[in-house]
């Protein structure tokens, strides 16, 4: 292996998805404190205790208390080099959110055992299926009371459609819980109050009900020992064919609030989760280990620094090796640029960085030069990753400037953030202008920007349309635009999109209109 392969093989690049306050913020900081990327928990601040370190984050994030800048963060363990990004919690929640998804290599859902499955995590989950990428499991908060782990199990293979395999089981939950037990590798991992790793080691599987007479009540026993023989005997087998399409799930238990089963959990997860993989491209399958440098642009992060106004492209590496001022060509404009500053990330700290490779994230400063999906190559004979899917928006506004004489500054503002992902554009056959997005923090941070860096006040009318569907066939779109009961309209790339109130009408129109083809976002659009 060359020095190339020998750097992506030891990479891994994942999301942690899940649903608000199932703990990602305190899974995020213990993998962090087991990398020695931070000293103590605490460090990685929620939402609710942010302290605002640095002045040139945008205002509304202070008045707010909400963090969109904590994306990317990477530390070392094991010998391995991992990058975890950030997916921002309900009240930021955003098109971003999807985007980002589209740049690891696997996901961690985290589940809270008490409340099982929970809206947001289906969302982001379907994004992750679509992909066909690998999920991995952790259910949280084990040592308070929640759901029998056989009703989790069913859960997550009913409303998610993924078989699961428990790589490990709970003894006991809440005040009974005393650690789990490693069924491929046959040992207990004690949980205790010190926060100590304790594990024993089983030589026959006999063993465990010997060893737990002695810790556990008659009931708890019993009950582990008939769901064991249940899961070997009924369960699914494990099949890693199907963890590496997405098709099954492997299942970790444990308490991130005590840092309980996490390490178990990461050294596992770094066995089975894959390094940086080949991406399809229009000029072929593009390898990492291909000598030819090659990313793309998955985010735009706008700190909007009154002084400085920089914004930051966050760069995916493809293939290739990333150098400190190396040159590279836009796909998009033909265009050649000079990598001058790039940076890795760490929390809402940055760092200057010579090299990195496949599956890193590296931060660009962008001063207008780059799109969301854009891809860059080091060769003048470029291709591209494809465009970044567009994600059906929930939420609806007219808006127009209040000022007539200011309409050139806000066609421009408009145009410009829509390009940059921070909202999606409609028009309307007379030419109104309609916001589409994904979480309603989006419009507040759209008035703020539209103020702040375009000088436009707003008027802004909200609508109660809740769902958005791409057209397939443009020639569907003349017939339905006929009928003045639809709400059709064109996004920015003029693909035709048709705007519903609810599920209800939706279905609605499906049932009248059969052989229209519509689609959940401009994916092969």
């Amino acid at each position: 292996m060359n020095h190339l392969q020998q750097e992506i093989r030891r990479r891994r690049t994942f999301a942690i998805i899940s649903h608000p306050d199932a703990g990602k913020t305190t899974l995020t900081e213990k993998l962090l404190v087991l990398g020695g990327a931070i000293r103590t928990a605490g460090a990685v601040k929620s939402r609710k205790a942010e302290k605002f370190a640095t002045s040139d984050w945008m205002e509304l994030e202070k008045k707010r208390g909400i963090s969109v800048t904590s994306s990317v963060m990477q530390f070392e363990y094991a010998g391995y080099k991992i990058n975890i990004l950030d997916t921002p919690g309900h009240q930021d929640f955003s098109e971003d959110t999807y985007r980002t998804l589209m740049a690891v290599d696997s996901v961690v859902m985290i589940i809270d055992a008490a409340k099982g499955v929970e809206p947001q995590t289906i969302k982001l989950f379907k994004v992750c299926r679509d992909r066909g990428i690998p999920i991995f499991t952790f259910i949280n908060k084990l040592d308070r009371q929640g759901k029998e782990p056989l009703e989790l199990f069913e859960e997550i293979e009913d409303v998610l459609g993924i078989e699961t395999y428990p790589i490990n089981y709970p003894i006991g939950m809440g005040q009974s819980f005393r650690g789990v037990y490693d069924r491929v590798e046959h040992k207990i991992e004690w949980y205790n109050d010190k926060r100590e790793r304790q594990v024993q080691q089983l030589g026959e599987v006999e063993e465990l009900g010997d060893i737990l007479k002695k810790t556990v009540d008659d009931y708890t026993l019993r009950q582990l020992e008939e769901n064991l023989l249940l899961l070997d005997e009924a369960g699914s087998t494990f099949d890693f064919e199907s963890v590496e399409s997405g098709k099954q799930t492997p299942v970790f238990f444990g308490s991130a609030i005590s840092s309980f089963g996490i390490p178990t959990f990461l050294e596992h997860y770094l066995k089975m989760a894959p390094d940086p993989q080949p991406r399809q491209s229009s000029g072929g399958l593009v390898s990492p280990d291909d000598d030819g440098f090659s990313g793309f642009i998955f985010k735009i992060q706008a700190n909007m620094n009154p002084s400085h106004r920089d914004r930051i492209a966050f760069l995916r590496i493809c293939s290739g090796r990333f150098e400190k001022g190396m040159t590279v060509y836009l796909d998009r404009t033909g265009k050649q640029l000079k990598l001058a500053q790039p940076q890795q990330f760490f929390a809402d700290s940055r760092e200057l960085i010579d090299e990195a490779y496949p599956g890193d994230i590296v931060g660009l400063y962008d001063t207008g030069f780059y799109q969301i999906g854009d891809t860059v190559c080091d060769s003048r004979d470029t291709f591209n990753f494809g465009a970044l899917p567009q994600f059906a928006p929930e939420h609806f506004a007219k808006v127009r400037a209040k000022n007539a004489m200011k309409q050139k500054h806000f066609l421009k503002g408009v145009s410009q953030l829509a390009q940059e992902g921070a909202i999606q554009v409609y028009k309307t056959p007379f030419e109104e202008t309609i916001l589409g997005v994904v979480g309603t923090l989006q419009f507040d941070v759209f008035v703020y920007r539209m103020q702040a860096e375009y000088g436009v006040d707003l008027d802004i009318e909200h609508m109660p349309h809740q769902v958005a569907k791409w057209i397939a066939k443009r020639e569907d779109a003349e017939a339905l635009r006929r009928n003045s009961n639809n709400l059709v309209v064109t996004d920015y790339k003029d693909r035709p999109v048709i705007i519903f109130e609810n599920d209800f009408s939706l279905r609605w129109f499906q049932q009248k209109h059969p052989d229209v083809e519509l689609r959940d976002s401009s994916h092969n659009m």
